[in-house]
């Protein structure tokens, strides 16, 4: 299944192509449509629908005609479909919408995370323990969606074409206490056993990890047809998120992920860390 927002973004990716075989900047092709440059960013992004008449518009701009014209039109419509997660509009924030869609249709994701574990690999109980927390308090029925949300989001773990996942998570993400300690065993316990399917690498940057490479935050990189040219970077901070697609940017944080995996333990011995920290979390009796 292609979601919307996959359509989306090979919208965005043809009017890019088009705009720039046009040699039209940004501001021009945001004149025609009487919008900021912002909105052709978003646009040209994926992040955004685009109406019949802005289409229109720019695809004239561009000299777009004939079969082409056709392609992003067709595009476009299906693109304004609802998604797959539009049922949890209230639990999803709109810019966290568009990312999960990314992830549910790429073909290779890699995460890292520096200070808890990445949401597709919490536990049920984690997930409660995180949102038991939050300020301002979230209601019961609020965390049940919560954790519905990211229960389906792990079924990519599963499915017949599941992705290439690849984590590095930093030692801290596995050793900050969310919940007791039955909750934390539990949690280290599910993360040994994701290590160990032929689709998932995970690998534990520790404490003593001989690298000078600065990254306290967490990203996001996702790959779709196996393509490097597609590929999306994704930030998140705590209101808002951030996609990349940019070359100069993509080649950045790929380096930046190639020597934070560098610098990470091997899968054999991330395993055996987590496998120790496990039986550290035994319930005294």
């Amino acid at each position: 299944m292609t979601t919307p927002t996959i359509q989306r973004r090979r919208l965005g990716n043809a009017l890019k192509r088009a705009r720039d075989q046009a040699g039209k900047t940004q501001d021009e092709a945001a004149g025609v449509i009487d919008a900021a440059a912002s909105k052709i960013s978003r646009l040209e992004l994926g992040q955004s629908g685009i109406k019949t008449t802005d289409l229109k518009l720019l695809l004239d701009l561009y000299g777009v005609t004939g079969e082409e014209a056709e392609r992003m039109r067709d595009l476009a419509r299906a693109g304004r479909q609802r998604g797959r997660w539009t049922g949890f509009r209230n639990v999803i924030p709109d810019w966290f919408r568009a990312y999960v869609d990314l992830e549910a249709d790429a073909s290779e994701i890699r995460w890292y995370q520096p200070e808890v574990v990445p949401g597709i690999l919490q536990t049920e109980a984690y997930i409660k323990a995180m949102n038991a927390t939050a300020r301002p308090r979230i209601t019961d029925g609020e965390v049940d969606r919560q954790v519905k949300v990211r229960l389906e989001r792990q079924a990519i773990l599963d499915q017949p074409y599941a992705p290439s996942l690849s984590f590095i998570l930093s030692e801290s993400a596995l050793r900050r206490n969310i919940g007791d300690v039955a909750t934390m065993r539990g949690q280290l316990t599910h993360l040994a056993q994701v290590a160990e399917r032929p689709n998932v690498d995970l690998q534990v940057l520790p404490f003593d990890a001989q690298t000078y490479e600065v990254a306290s935050f967490g990203f996001t990189i996702l790959r779709f047809d196996h393509d490097a040219t597609s590929d999306v970077v994704y930030l998140e901070d705590y209101t808002d998120a951030t996609y990349l697609d940019r070359p100069d940017a993509v080649r950045a944080y790929t380096a930046l992920w190639s020597r934070l995996q560098a610098a990470a333990m091997g899968q054999v011995e991330s395993r055996n860390l987590i496998a120790r920290m496990t039986d550290e979390k035994r319930t005294p009796l």
